[in-house]
Formats: C-alpha cells, structure tokens, sequence
C-alpha cells in the first residue's frame, strides 16, 4: 500500500502542475517541482545528521538505564498491559520498556527525546519480527499510539503564541489535550479492530481507566492556573522530569557498579549508525511530499473544500486552518508554517489562528514518523500501519475542529 501512495503523490503532482500551467498559465510550477525535488533530498540528509547527536546521547542514556536495573523493572509493571495489547511480545521484553520511554516523551512533549527513543523501540520490536521487511502487528500498534500519542505539554506552540504576541498563549492547551485524546483513543480502537484484540479484557480496561483518570486529574489541576502558570509549569515539568530521569538512571546504575561512561560510550556508538540506515526512506517519503505541495495540488484541495463548505451554507471559518492539519501529516516544518501563516494572515488570537495551533499541537508527522521508524529496520511493507495512522489524524483534526467551536465560538 506504501508504494502505491508514493508513486500517487507523484502523478497527482504531476497532473496538478499540467493544470496550473495549461489551466492557470503557471509556466514556473515545475520549475517549483524540481526545486523541490532537490531541496528535500537535501533536508532529508540534514535531518538525518541533526538526530546523529540525538540518538548517540538517547541511546547512551538508555543504555545506563538497562545497565541500572530500572527499565526492566518498568518493563515488568506494564507487561500485563503491553501483552494483551501486543500477544507476540514477551512479557518483560526490552520493547516494553522502550515503547513506554517513547510514548512517555510524546505525553510531555519531549520531540528531542521521543524519536531516538521511538526508533529503539521499534528496534527491539525488529528482534520478534519473523519477517523482517513486512511490519508486525505490534509494530504497527505502536507506531499508531505514537503518531496519536496524547499531548500534555504543547510547549512549542505555546512559545509560538506568545512570541506573536497573544492575549492567553496558553488558550489552546485543553483543546490539544482534547485533541490528542480522541486521537489515540481513535487509534486504539481502530488498529484493535483491524488486529482483533479484546480491549474488555479487564486488565486493558483497568489500565486504560487509570490512565484516563490521571488525565482527567491533571486536566483540573491545569484549568486552575493562569495562562502565564500554565507555561511556566508546562516548561518546569517537562524538563525537569526528562533532567531527573537521566540522573535517576546514572545514580542507580553507578550504585550497581556500572561504569556509567562506558556504558554511555557503547550505547551512544549505536545512534550513527542509525541515523546514517533512514537516509533513504527520509528521501524517498520528503521528496515525494515536496513535489505534491510545490505543484498546488494542496491548494487545489482546499479550494475545492471551501466551495463545498460554501454551497452547504455552513460556516467555513474551519477551512482557512486546514493548511495545518492537512500538511501536519506529510510535514512538520510545513505545518509550523502553514500554522504562523494563518496567525499571520487572520490573527494569533482569531478563530482561524487558534484553531491552526490546536491542529499543530494535536496531530503528528504520520508519514515522517512512519518513514523513519520503519525505515530505521528496514521494514518495506507497512500493511494497515499508515491506514489505522490516518485514521487517528482524521479523528484527531475533527475533534480539534469541535473543540474550538466549543472554547472558541
């Protein structure tokens, strides 16, 4: 299925570039196309050694942490969870850990973090795959929950509301909180039913429930502080938890008798490497993206949902915020463009401009993520992993939408 996307974002921007220049009179999109081309062959590679340090200082860490004894304790507190979820791990299994590691940097925020960590995870998960090229269903479970993992602390987009100078940066936390819930839940239950698994079972219910009640707990916690407050804690704890943890694994590992520098040394070794192995799945997913927005078939699409929205009579404010969420899949940074452009264009604190944040904080990068982690183990076929992807940033994009009609007017 993977291939026949790409190749379709090809000839979509293809037939979309004969539009603009036969239609449009645009003789210079396919100038834009090739330019393109190239430009994002080449921000692949820079990604690519921008997470070199990344993963050598994530692996190094994590390393320590499996030397200390406390990844695999927290491997055996959630392998009740993890083994029903995902019956071909092994309860205890170094993934287990690695997948909570992960998804615990996404709930805070922490991209720096989360990416070297999600790319072990999926490492391990490689370990138990009997067929190397083709993903397993716990891959892509887990690389769902991680493209739709609940974000407690959108600390990027509320330093990029109050650097444009908005009344309440913070405004659009609880809608993002909203957001990323429906998402994973959207997820969740999307790739069980795709994979069959029992989520009644009553372990899956009593840790799900849990989980949702200390969502539910800090969510009352949040809406009692001001704005300001809700910044200055978001920051505090996320990094202080991230400092904290390091130094929790060094302490407990140099108790042990570790020697914590070597065992750094030998871990962080492992993080080239696998940066260097997703060069070509980076290029092959970013070109393919940035032929099809250079070619305004992106554009094209929105048009067409404003005139729909039009004729149904209904409001179309929600539109001119789609660029966000309709390129956040395909790319980040064009995303976080697409989201200062709309604040730009209707105001930070306008309807638009609150909703293109609530998009830039509640959905993820599928198709990179997707790109990098399966390309980090050299997995070829993606099976339902980007279908079940998409679906949890369509619940994810829809739920945005409802919460700023509801915090928003």
């Amino acid at each position: 299925m993977l291939h026949r996307i790409w190749l379709g974002f090809f000839v979509i921007a293809f037939a979309s570039g004969v539009y603009q220049w036969l239609w449009l009179s645009d003789s210079d999109v396919f100038a834009r196309m090739v330019a393109a081309l190239f430009d994002m062959a080449t921000l692949s590679v820079e990604l690519a050694i921008g997470l070199i340090g990344l993963m050598a200082l994530w692996l190094g860490v994590v390393a320590i942490g499996e030397a200390s004894g406390l990844i695999e304790k927290l491997a055996r507190g959630l392998s009740p969870l993890f083994t029903r979820l995902m019956p071909e791990v092994p309860a205890g299994h170094p993934a287990i850990s690695s997948m909570t590691l992960n998804l615990s940097a996404n709930v805070l925020g922490l991209d720096n973090a989360a990416t070297p960590l999600g790319i072990k995870a999926m490492r391990d998960l490689q370990t138990l795959n009997p067929t190397p090229q083709i993903a397993t269903n716990a891959q892509i479970l887990f690389l769902v929950l991680n493209t739709s993992s609940v974000t407690l602390f959108p600390v990027t987009v509320l330093l990029y509301r109050a650097q444009m100078g908005a009344s309440d940066s913070a405004a659009v936390f609880i809608p993002i909180l909203l957001a990323t819930s429906c998402s994973t839940l959207a997820g969740l239950l999307v790739t069980a039913s795709v994979q069959r698994i029992p989520l009644r079972d009553t372990v899956v219910l009593a840790y799900l429930g849990a989980a949702f009640a200390v969502l539910l707990a800090l969510v009352g916690w949040f809406m009692t502080l001001t704005a300001q407050e809700l910044q200055r804690q978001s920051s505090l704890v996320s990094n202080l938890l991230i400092l904290s943890l390091v130094l929790t694994f060094l302490l407990v590992a140099h108790r042990r008798t570790v020697n914590v520098y070597d065992t750094f040394i030998e871990g962080a070794k492992q993080g080239f490497e696998t940066a260097i192995s997703i060069v070509p799945y980076l290029v092959a997913m970013l070109v393919a993206i940035g032929v099809f927005r250079a070619s305004g078939a992106l554009d094209l699409l929105l048009d067409a949902a404003r005139s729909v929205v039009a004729l149904a009579g209904a409001d179309s404010r929600w539109v001119d915020a789609m660029p966000t969420a309709v390129m956040k899949p395909l790319s980040g940074s064009g995303a976080r463009a697409m989201m200062i452009d709309t604040m730009n264009t209707y105001g930070v604190d306008s309807f638009q401009g609150r909703l293109a944040a609530t998009f830039q904080g509640s959905t993820e990068t599928t198709f990179y993520v997707l790109a990098v982690y399966f390309g980090s183990v050299g997995i070829r076929h993606a099976r339902h992993a980007l279908a079940c992807g998409l679906t949890a940033d369509v619940a994810g994009i829809v739920a945005a939408i409802g919460a700023a009609y509801w915090f928003y007017g």
